[in-house]
């Protein structure tokens, strides 16, 4: 069973915002990167996560300005995260149970990367068929 170590984005590739970022700037961004949710740092710290479903509830259906509100006002503050050695189908489970789709790797306080429901299904969909591949070419042998 792997890790999630193995299937993360690399810190250095994770796309953020400052929670003084306006939430416009912020979905801009995700428009622009195709994704669906951004980590919030403050000074290389994990402080939040801003998705979709959060502009959607908090700044459309609140009347809100997205050019006038700030990151730091809508952001999930309350991050789960993992550490690096955590299983995929364990991070799968709790991904699932919090109904969350991104998930940051941290280790002694320091993010490392993250992975997307999306690279867990595939990673677990790639080891199933290992596994089938194997029982396949034993079964012939």
């Amino acid at each position: 069973m792997t890790t999630v170590q193995k299937h993360m984005r690399m810190a250095r590739d994770i796309l953020s915002v400052a929670p003084t970022d306006t939430v416009y700037a912020a979905i801009e961004k995700m428009t622009e990167h195709g994704v669906g949710a951004l980590l919030v740092l403050r000074d290389a710290q994990v402080v939040g996560v801003i998705s979709e479903r959060d502009y959607m509830r908090k700044v459309i259906l609140q009347d809100r300005a997205s050019k006038t509100t700030s990151v730091a006002e809508i952001m999930s503050s309350k991050v789960i995260s993992v550490g690096p050695d955590m299983s995929v189908p364990e991070c799968l489970a709790l991904m699932t149970g919090k109904r969350i789709r991104h998930l940051p790797i941290i280790q002694n306080g320091e993010l490392l990367g993250m992975v997307s429901m999306g690279d867990l299904v595939r990673a677990t969909i790639a080891e199933q068929k290992f596994v089938i591949d194997e029982l396949h070419y034993y079964i012939r042998s």
